[in-house]
């Protein structure tokens, strides 16, 4: 079974301030796409699917829904063929791929408890389980003892859970064969004859976020596939934990697109300084470019010291 973060365990505060914070998070989501005037996500990883909402109806339903579980995927199906973005994960890359799972992880304190799904997602997908750890430790929030908070939400984005997915590339991932999340999708009946959500099926979907398990199994094939994907572009990211950590990484904060934009040569004035106000705001933003002489310069310089600072798979080796 699915281990749930069982939000029917919260207390009645607790609940209180995980739905209250739900509709801050949406009302500032929505502040934000306004001004951005792309009436969408507004930062990182670009993904299929339509709307961003997640909706208070979803998390009530949620906190409502009996401890029942998801049967958990026992094994990714064979992937079929990479060749497009919206293709499978492709196998994992030899050259990439370590023996993540006999690998004993440390280091996780707080988060101990996650290292039998960590090192289960690791041996599935040829990810480094060290590496795995530190990009999900890179994206969670913390709670006051360091645990990864199941329940964060970016108020500026559509961005939940411990992996900080959008909501429409977590769509994205239910809909790709092959993936953890399109075998759950696929159990609960949650997609149609088209291969897409339904419609009625995204609410309880998005919920999924919110799922330790689902989230790191998520984070895991979302970086097989950034990975693949910045190979196939002519993107040499490296072997060892710390490179593919650190190349996954930018895939998964940037979308695959801009990921390989970045990588080979850097992202447009424009596009980089959206989303370096959308990192630091404005004002700060501004002054780093200043300091910089150009947008692009600025946010280079202000995700790599990030990256560097947060990405250390050496600390759960």
């Amino acid at each position: 079974m699915l281990v749930r973060t069982d939000l029917q365990q919260l207390s009645p505060q607790q609940r209180s301030n995980l739905i209250l914070t739900e509709a801050r998070s949406e009302l500032s989501n929505r502040l934000w796409r306004s001004a951005l005037g792309d009436g969408g996500d507004s930062t990182s990883a670009v993904g299929k699917g339509g709307s961003t909402g997640f909706g208070l109806d979803a998390l009530l339903s949620m906190l409502a829904e009996q401890a029942a579980g998801i049967a958990t995927p026992a094994a990714a199906p064979a992937a079929d063929s990479a060749g497009t973005a919206d293709a499978s994960p492709a196998p994992a890359d030899p050259a990439t791929t370590m023996a993540s799972g006999s690998v004993e992880l440390g280091g996780l304190g707080a988060n101990a408890r996650h290292e039998p799904t960590l090192a289960a997602a690791a041996t599935r997908t040829g990810i480094p389980a060290p590496a795995l750890a530190a990009i999900v430790n890179a994206e969670a929030a913390k709670t006051s003892d360091g645990s990864w908070n199941s329940y964060s939400r970016n108020p500026r984005s559509s961005a939940a859970g411990i992996g900080q997915f959008l909501s429409g590339t977590w769509q994205g991932m239910a809909e790709t064969k092959g993936t953890w999340l399109h075998q759950v999708a696929e159990q609960k009946g949650w997609l149609g004859d088209n291969g897409r959500v339904q419609p009625g099926a995204r609410a309880e979907l998005l919920a999924l976020r919110y799922d330790a398990t689902a989230s790191i199994n998520t984070v895991a094939d979302y970086a097989r596939q950034n990975l693949n994907g910045l190979k196939r572009a002519g993107v040499t990211v490296g072997s060892d934990p710390d490179a593919i950590a650190k190349g996954a990484y930018i895939g998964h904060h940037l979308g695959l697109g801009d990921a390989v934009k970045f990588m080979s040569g850097g992202l447009d004035p424009a596009r980089a300084r959206l989303l370096l106000n959308a990192q630091v705001g404005t004002a700060s933003a501004s002054d780093r470019i200043a300091a910089a002489g150009n947008a692009s310069s600025a946010h280079r310089a202000w995700l790599l010291a990030y990256v560097d600072r947060n990405l250390r798979p050496e600390r759960f080796g």
